[in-house]
This record gives C-alpha cells, structure tokens and sequence, in this order.
C-alpha cells in the first residue's frame, strides 16, 4: 500500500511539472486575417511568427510628394503592372533621410489599396521568415509588398543571405503575389571597407571586383528597380514647406519671415528634406494658431 501511495505521489507530480511546462509553451500561430486591414506589421514572437495588422496608416499622398517626380512616377509604374498581374520587379529605394522613401510605399499603399494592393512590414531582424512570410501568402486574390524599411546589415551581419535568396538565387521561388520594396540610406545595403577594393585585380583592361566586393554588390542588384533620392534644393524644400503649411490650412501674411524661419529650421536640424519640411510646418502652424487664441 505504501508502495501505490508513493506512485501516486510521483504521478501527481509529474503531472504538476507537465502542466507548468505547458504553460511556458507559446500557443500555436493562428492565421491571420489577412482581411482585417491594408498594411500588416510581421515580427516573431517567443520563436512563433505574429502578424499585427496596423489600424492607423499615414494619409500619405502621392500628390504630397515634391520633388521627387521621377522616382514617383517610375515606382507607381512598377506597383501598376504588378497590380494587373504582369511582370514587375523588386525595388530598392536609397539615398538619405527623410527625402520621401518611405512616404512614397505608404502612399502607392493609400493609392492603389481599393486595387487589391497589401503591405506588409518586415523588420531586417526578422527576414529569415521570409519562406514562412510567401507561404502564408500563396495563392490569395490580394497583391501583397513585403516593405523593409532602413534597410541596411552589419558587417558580420548574415541576415542578408535570406534575403539574397527571396529576391533571386535559390529554387525557391516567392509567389506572384508578392513583391520586395525596401529603402536604406546605403546603395549598396552592406558596409563598404576601403580594404574590401584592395583585392580588385585587372585582366585584359576590365575590372575584376574581389570576393567582399562582389558579395556586397550582388545583394543590392537582385533588385530590378533601383531609385536614388537626393537632398532636396533649397527652393524645393521652400516649396514642399508651402505646400505642408496649405494642407494645414495656414496662410502667411509675410511670406519672407516664414521662409527665413523655413531656412533656420532646415539648417538647425541638418537637412532640408521633407521631413524637416513637415516638421517645420506643424511647428509654424501650431505657433501660429496658438498665438491667435491668446496663449
């Protein structure tokens, strides 16, 4: 009898570890909806993928959008024919902060929604899921942009291989329905070491790019579309200031000051982008308002 007791005892127990244990494991990944929204967050989770949809977009505009016509009108064109089920191509975005890289997804997005168009935001961190990412995609009426933003990898970094073989490279193959759109400050999305030129050889005339070089230059060519941005002009980033300060419905009595002040702004945050230009427009504006209701 003391025998039997002591079974259960240890029964009871192991019972009690199980349960505990169970407890720690995360729970299975549910599908998502993929009907619940326009744009999706993608992370993973205690070793599970999460699928987030994002309830408030930017209202981003392609009319918005100054300054940068040519790259507007040749990824627009691109996301078009990917709409209508033809052939079109991966894109990378590149040049530095705040000249409308990723204003520019975000409004296609806003554009070309009611036309099935989906994104779905994917950090760096998280690219190895990218297999898991097309197979939850495959086969649905939707048009889907994978969207990796400041896209860029260390220099120990191999995050970067998945993704090499998403774009092109593997027997796998992404579905029809999705595309890779990513911005970085970095053309060549890897760092680049003086060193890494030192093993350049030269054969009958041409150029022979080391190993360090050629790995770093092919992750970048596997995208068919490349958009440079630029820093914008002065008077292009007076006119994106004026045209922020009319979507917020302020008038200036002197337009001089406002430009001055547009101007210190720039130079005080190191940049004349559209981003400062939005920043400073919500700054003049409130001040503005602020100071009519007598505060």
């Amino acid at each position: 009898m003391r025998g039997m007791s002591r079974l259960k005892k240890l029964i009871t127990h192991a019972h009690e570890v199980l349960t505990r244990l169970e407890a720690l494991i995360p729970p299975a990944a549910q599908d998502p909806d993929w009907n619940s929204a326009i744009a999706f967050r993608w992370q993973v989770r205690h070793g599970q993928p999460h699928v987030e949809p994002v309830d408030s977009l930017s209202g981003i505009q392609l009319d918005d959008l100054l300054g940068i016509d040519e790259q507007k009108t040749a990824l627009d064109l691109n996301t078009r024919q990917f709409l209508r089920g033809l052939p079109a191509n991966h894109a990378l975005l590149w040049g530095p902060r705040g000249t409308g890289k990723s204003s520019l997804v975000k409004a296609l997005l806003n554009a070309h929604s009611a036309a099935g168009l989906r994104l779905i935001e994917v950090d760096r961190h998280d690219l190895g899921n990218l297999p898991d990412i097309a197979a939850a995609l495959r086969g649905r009426d939707e048009k889907f942009v994978l969207f990796c933003d400041d896209l860029s990898f260390d220099a120990n970094d191999t995050g970067y291989k998945a993704l090499k073989v998403a774009l092109d490279g593997s027997v796998y193959s992404a579905p029809s329905n999705l595309l890779i759109y990513a911005t970085s400050n970095r053309r060549h999305l890897l760092p680049e070491m003086q060193r890494d030129n030192l093993d350049h050889t030269y054969v009958d005339g041409e150029v022979h790019y080391g190993e360090a070089v050629e790995e770093k230059i092919s992750l970048s060519e596997r995208f068919g579309v490349w958009l440079a941005f630029h820093p914008f002009k002065q008077q292009q980033y007076l006119d994106i200031v004026q045209h922020w300060l009319s979507r917020l419905g302020h008038v200036d009595t002197d337009a001089s000051a406002m430009e001055r002040a547009a101007l210190q702004w720039a130079q005080l945050h190191g940049s004349r982008s559209g981003r400062s230009a939005w920043q400073f427009a919500k700054d003049w504006t409130g001040r503005h308002a602020l100071s009519e209701m007598g505060n």
